[in-house]
């Protein structure tokens, strides 16, 4: 028979002979944690601030941008096949948001809607309304939100929605082992209703596009209404992030029961993710900008593009092609990027180009028009989060007609804006240096 004293000595002696070992093992384990943090942080850090590809184009295919071989090379590029649309321009949050909710309301059979920003407010309550009863009467609604980009809108805002049937899923959400993807965000901004209407463009759900807001006056922006084939893909850019976003894949006779519309005028969508740099939005802009015989105009947020864009849309410029950008003013949602913006553009006004500041209140829209005959539109800022990190999407058409709509609202906010004078950028104080070095380190990832 043992002694009762013996089993806690041996016990003790075991747990002490054995102390080094665990202290060892655990200051392992602690530096394979440090270690996978340390790659993680390095990766958001590369993501951000390291150089990304350099590219150019040395020549337009086909000659002339209104060729058939053009529009083969870039429908080839872009991995977009070439479909048709009729396509309608929204401008600003009380012609857009009135048509969209009139169009879940008419859905019978699916609603696919994925937004980066959707705010809880009167704008997004009656879309959830909307939603709700439609989802009640045996619609499928599927719903993907941006988790940073709705970050403040709680995810009980939901829940009337959930109980009459609807699905919603947020986009990389915030979690111990996804965190390293925080940097890569659904910018995208789409509703698709019964797979032959969509809405694809700038504008999220939120008050401030609809009305003044404590935050400043209602945003300036366009949504653009489309119908035919190229719907379609619009589906199949929604259809990826529904998967990332649920785990499931896209199906059901609900969704695909509709029969393509080849009527309208030629319409490529590209849906841009993440890939080494080199995104299809890149592909896209950069084509369309080499192609340009006579004029280009730009209506961007956000003007911070990278080098080899900037190289491109300065040697436009020097060739004789009439460069206009139309950017945010005092009214941007985020001073320090107007400020740094206003650094770089320096380098296109030498070049010839002319950079207008909107005043009114802030512009959001994110349209381009080449020659006055191909319109891109849809979620890119030009800049380097839309071009290397985000998912977006984004629809170029061949479209005289639209192109006139469009440059005339160009021309219209123009009336509104301030145009950007080298002699505006001299005689800048000791503050603005810290803004020159944000500048050149977002130089670094051009």
């Amino acid at each position: 028979m043992d002694h009762p004293s013996e089993t806690p000595r041996k016990s003790i002696a075991s747990n002490h002979e054995n102390r080094p070992k665990c202290g060892a093992g655990k200051r392992a384990l602690a530096a394979i944690g440090v270690g996978a943090l340390a790659i993680y942080g390095a990766r958001v850090l590369i993501n951000l601030f390291g150089p990304s590809l350099p590219y150019s184009m040395r020549e337009c295919p086909g000659g002339s941008n209104d060729s058939a071989e053009f529009l083969e090379f870039l429908s080839l590029v872009t991995d977009a096949p070439v479909r048709h649309a009729h396509i309608e321009a929204l401008k600003n949050g009380p012609e857009f948001y009135p048509q969209q909710v009139a169009a879940i309301r008419r859905a019978r059979r699916a609603i696919d809607m994925e937004f980066y920003e959707f705010k809880e407010g009167k704008v997004s309550a009656v879309f959830l309304d909307a939603l709700a009863e439609r989802a009640q009467a045996g619609v499928e609604v599927r719903v993907v939100l941006d988790a940073i980009g709705s970050f403040t809108t709680r995810a009980s805002y939901f829940k009337e929605l959930k109980a009459a049937g609807g699905q919603v899923h947020w986009y990389h959400p915030l979690r111990w082992n996804t965190w390293q993807f925080a940097n890569n965000r659904s910018h995208r901004k789409l509703l698709v209703i019964d797979g032959h209407t969509a809405f694809v463009g700038g504008a999220g759900v939120a008050d401030h596009w609809m009305m003044d807001t404590r935050q400043g006056p209602r945003w300036r922006d366009t949504v653009f209404h489309l119908q035919g084939d190229a719907v379609g893909a619009v589906i199949s850019t929604f259809s990826e992030n529904w998967l990332e976003a649920s785990g499931k894949i896209l199906t059901g006779h609900k969704q695909f029961e509709f029969h393509g519309d080849h009527r309208g005028v030629p319409a490529l969508v590209v849906s841009s993710t993440p890939s080494g740099g080199g995104t299809r939005a890149r592909i896209l802009f950069q084509a369309l900008i080499k192609s340009a015989k006579k004029s280009i105009v730009i209506t961007t947020p956000y003007f911070l593009p990278d080098r080899s864009a900037r190289h491109a849309l300065e040697e436009a410029s020097q060739r004789g092609v009439k460069v206009r950008v139309l950017v945010a003013g005092p009214h941007i949602d985020h001073p320090v990027v107007r400020r740094v913006s206003r650094h770089d553009s320096r380098h296109l006004l030498q070049a010839g180009a002319k950079i207008f500041e909107y005043q009114p209140s802030m512009i959001h829209a994110k349209i381009m028009v080449v020659d006055e005959r191909w319109c891109v539109f849809g979620s890119t800022n030009f800049d380097h989060r839309s071009f290397a990190l985000n998912d977006e999407i984004n629809v170029a058409a061949i479209d005289r007609k639209l192109s006139e709509t469009l440059v005339d609202q160009f021309e219209d906010d123009l009336k509104q804006s301030e145009i950007l004078t080298l002699e505006m950028l001299k005689n800048r104080g000791l503050s603005s240096r810290a803004e020159l070095l944000a500048g050149a380190l977002l130089e670094r990832e051009s």
